[in-house]
């Protein structure tokens, strides 16, 4: 069974299922235009989200020749059918950065051994690394002859009675960008803000600052008179600055979680992750998915490169491991 719900006047949102994840879906949207239409986000490539897509599209009557689609990042569970949705005369849009992460990671070799990488690097034992080399991540699309049209800050795209400006809001991803529509106050917010979770702000190497350009971003949608967010996940919502300062309270309370967690000396991402608190069910450490600790651990990251940024921490390498210290 398929959600479909009209959120405004032809403005759709469509639940599209993530298998086996505690996510359980993606919100694509569909805007209906007089001669276009706009999709925002496509799901994950998996069949079943497929058939779900499909099968939402047939319902409300949309052709997808006549179907431009818009990314808001290019995670696989938003970036995934658009090879097996579009047409010759649908037009792609995303951000330049993001368009790149998206090419380099259609590499499935590339993929792996991006992954076995960070995870050694990061103090993933040589099982667990290995193990991550291992997972399929066929969810990303198969296709690589994708062309795009590049968003920026400022652009703008005009779908029916909708203008929706684009808005650079990096951190989940390096190019998320969402959308936004003055006039009625709408924001297509891709995983920036979400409403009753908080979104996975990773980082893996040593360069960049994620968690501080999110924390920038949060501050640059508060300015905005936003009535009604439509998120990637979960329900839409309607306090858009309440969120955002939630969301921001959030990371900073995770900030003197993983400081506290270096009173005792130098830990690795992997160490300082295993000591941190999640939402997840389990007792010990050794318990969760490797998978899981790697997102886990992706997120300890981002927090110590902004604890280092800040000159709180530092960071150096041994043995090619990467370890933060108390100053």
């Amino acid at each position: 069974m398929h959600v479909i719900e009209q959120v405004k006047p032809k403005i759709f949102r469509l639940e599209i299922p993530i298998p086996n994840s505690p996510l359980k879906a993606t919100n694509a949207y569909l805007i209906k235009g007089e001669r276009r239409n706009l999709l925002v986000d496509t799901g994950i490539n998996r069949p079943e989200s497929l058939a779900t897509m499909q099968s939402c599209l047939a319902e409300l009557g949309v052709d997808m020749a006549d179907t431009d689609i818009f990314l808001t990042h290019m995670h696989p569970d938003h970036s995934g059918l658009i090879g097996k949705l579009r047409t010759e005369t649908t037009q792609l849009y995303a951000h330049p950065r993001d368009v790149e992460r998206l090419m380099l990671m259609l590499d499935s070799e590339n993929r792996k051994d991006w992954a076995y990488k960070v995870a050694r690097r990061n103090g993933f034992s040589e099982a667990e690394a290995v193990a991550m080399r291992g997972r399929r991540g066929s969810e990303f699309p198969e296709e690589t002859d994708l062309q795009f049209a590049f968003v920026t800050e400022g652009t703008v795209l005009t779908v029916g009675d909708y203008s929706f400006r684009c808005i650079e809001t990096p951190g989940h991803t390096p190019g998320h960008v969402c959308l936004y529509e003055p006039d009625h106050k709408l924001l297509l917010s891709g995983d920036h803000i979400l409403g009753d979770i908080s979104p996975n702000i990773t980082h893996y190497w040593g360069d960049g600052d994620p968690l501080g350009t999110f924390m920038e971003s949060l501050n640059k949608l508060a300015q905005l008179e936003v009535d009604l967010v439509l998120p990637g996940h979960r329900r839409p919502f309607l306090d858009c600055r309440g969120r955002i300062a939630e969301l921001a309270a959030h990371h900073r309370q995770r900030l003197d979680e993983a400081f506290a967690n270096l009173a005792d000396g130098a830990l690795t991402g992997y160490q300082v992750a295993a000591r941190m608190t999640w939402d997840m069910r389990f007792t010990t450490w050794d318990e969760v998915a490797v998978a899981q600790k790697f997102f886990a651990t992706g997120e300890a990251l981002s927090h110590l490169r902004y604890l280092e940024c800040r000159g709180a921490i530092i960071r150096e390498e041994r043995d090619e491991v990467v370890y933060y210290r108390r100053k």
